[in-house]
């Protein structure tokens, strides 16, 4: 393809160009803010999840499976219908149910019980003897937590989030089929209901793009963080 006929192509479906830029940063913005709130809230479940298991610093059998049942409850609910049934508290928390805005409470909804189970999972994977030397040092619980479990389980933690990223970007295409906004609602919008298959095609290039480069820099990460 001569420069040419690139220029001319450009000019001709600059609108589109600039609607798939427009997309491709609301998906960003939301995936994004909503693997940050998930993060927040996410992890620090998952901690006391492991904490709390009958083996754990913290052991507490009641609390522990009352912190399960909540979490898989949240994980149970496909997110297409978890984007319904939380259109009241996201109206109460941003005042809309359409938009990137909107569709940001959902995502974070869903992402804080994913990541907690997979923090769990990360933290399982620390030998039990650190653990143990750690104890007959005299260490404390917050200790043990912060210079013992979280340090050795940070490869885990790493591959836990870019998990949660990548299943993000597929939860963000979903929520454009109620109004999320993103390259999901340009799919729909533009590619599915007008049927305009080029439309469809490079949504799903831009979106397995997104993927590629999240997966790429967590595998780089979670290297430069094993050091076992």
């Amino acid at each position: 393809m001569s420069l040419d006929t690139l220029l001319n192509w450009w000019a001709d479906n600059q609108r589109l160009i600039d609607l798939l830029i427009n997309a491709s940063i609301e998906t960003i913005t939301m995936v994004f803010a909503a693997g940050i709130i998930g993060l927040l809230f996410g992890i620090p479940l998952g901690v006391l999840l492991h904490l709390t298991k009958e083996t754990g610093l913290l052991a507490n059998a009641a609390l522990n499976k009352a912190l399960g049942v909540v979490v898989n409850i949240g994980r149970s609910i496909p997110f297409i219908i978890l984007l319904v049934a939380v259109i009241p508290f996201t109206r109460f928390v941003v005042g809309s149910s359409i938009g990137t805005a909107a569709a940001i409470v959902p995502l974070a909804v869903a992402a804080i019980p994913f990541i907690a189970r997979l923090i769990e999972g990360a933290l399982l994977e620390v030998p039990s003897g650190l653990v143990e030397a750690a104890q007959a040092m005299g260490a404390k619980p917050h200790q043990i937590i912060f210079k013992v479990l979280l340090p050795e389980a940070l490869p885990g933690i790493v591959h836990a989030i870019t998990i949660l990223l990548v299943t993000l970007v597929n939860y963000s295409a979903m929520a454009g089929t109620v109004g999320g906004g993103g390259l999901g609602d340009v799919g729909i919008r533009y590619g599915y209901q007008r049927f305009d298959a080029g439309v469809m095609m490079m949504t799903i290039v831009i979106l397995v793009l997104f993927v590629q480069i999240i997966q790429s820099v967590g595998d780089y990460l979670v290297k430069r963080v094993d050091h076992r």
